[in-house]
């Protein structure tokens, strides 16, 4: 589907009209927190909690049916380029979430960069998780009917949370949902993937402000080898959980989340794709019932209940 010419002018203007994110991210956390925040809750209690890891806590947010019951629980680690972002900015996010998919919603407010390089926000996500899924029974789950999702960098931390899981062996998630998420390293000219170069100027995320969150994100340029950094560099991607992938048409990432699809499947995995025409990075930040929206909801909810019955 071809995009609205008037549409792509305003988003070619907003693009080339943005700020720094290294100079300015501060103002960018300000501003994504305002546009995001969200005061109505409907059919869900919501109650904060905190993980104690160590030196400190990663605050949790649980989106919980008000009903009694036995759910399955999304895991869900925002996007924002690991520098911005938070529990607030994506409530409504998991609100939507969670009243969508039937699900009570775990939302991990993981440490931010650049106070917090890499591997910070990795390691708070990882024992976020372990935390889970040492006690389901907090949530009233099992350790099968648990589900990690995230978009963007979030996307990029589910699969280095599952790439560590495997690797230390502490718990095994079974499933993965990785929205249009970042899984390279390069987003310069010289990236392997035309996704990069086709929509890294004209559709409101650039790969400008991309490689800026990667500048901001890593400590070293070493960390830039890290699979924890970019999943996509993993050498051996066997005994992953299964998959959900959807990609966005109109995203510079677009074709590094299908690449690592496609490495997923090479090594033996169970990896349902989806692209998202017509569609830009971040769209499940939209309102619930956006055309994109409700169709990834579609899919997140046949890819959990092909889940269950097999």
């Amino acid at each position: 589907m071809a995009m609205n010419r008037l549409l792509r002018a305003g988003l070619k203007a907003v693009s080339y009209a943005e700020l720094s994110v290294r100079k300015h991210y501060k103002l960018y956390r300000r501003v994504t927190n305002l546009f995001h925040k969200h005061y109505l809750r409907p059919f869900y209690k919501i109650w904060d909690h905190q993980i104690p890891v160590g030196e400190h806590n990663i605050p949790v947010r649980i989106f919980s049916p008000k009903i009694t019951g036995e759910f399955p629980v999304l895991l869900f680690f925002h996007g924002g380029g690991w520098v911005t972002g938070n529990i607030d900015s994506y409530d409504r996010v998991c609100t939507n979430l969670a009243r969508h998919t039937g699900c009570t919603v775990v939302s991990v407010d993981y440490r931010l960069a650049p106070e917090h390089h890499f591997p910070a926000a990795v390691e708070d996500c990882y024992l976020a998780a372990r935390e889970v899924f040492a006690h389901p029974e907090l949530l009233n789950t099992t350790k099968e009917q648990i589900t990690l999702i995230g978009d963007s960098a979030g996307g990029n931390l589910v699969a280095a949370v599952c790439l560590i899981a495997k690797e230390r062996g502490e718990f095994t998630p079974q499933r993965q949902i990785l929205l249009y998420p970042a899984t390279y390293n390069d987003h310069t000219e010289a990236s392997p993937f035309p996704s990069v170069r086709e929509n890294g100027k004209d559709y409101f995320l650039t790969s400008q402000r991309v490689q800026d969150y990667m500048d901001l994100y890593m400590g070293s340029p070493k960390d830039r080898e890290s699979p924890y950094f970019a999943p996509l560099l993993a050498e051996d991607l066997r005994g992953q959980p299964r998959a959900l992938i959807i990609t966005a048409e109109y995203d510079p990432l677009r074709d590094e989340g299908e690449a690592y699809a496609a490495k997923l499947q090479k090594f033996g995995n169970d990896v349902t794709l989806y692209r998202m025409e017509d569609a830009l990075h971040g769209f499940i930040s939209l309102r619930a019932t956006a055309a994109h929206v409700k169709k990834a909801y579609g899919y997140i909810n046949k890819f959990l209940k092909e889940a269950r019955e097999q």
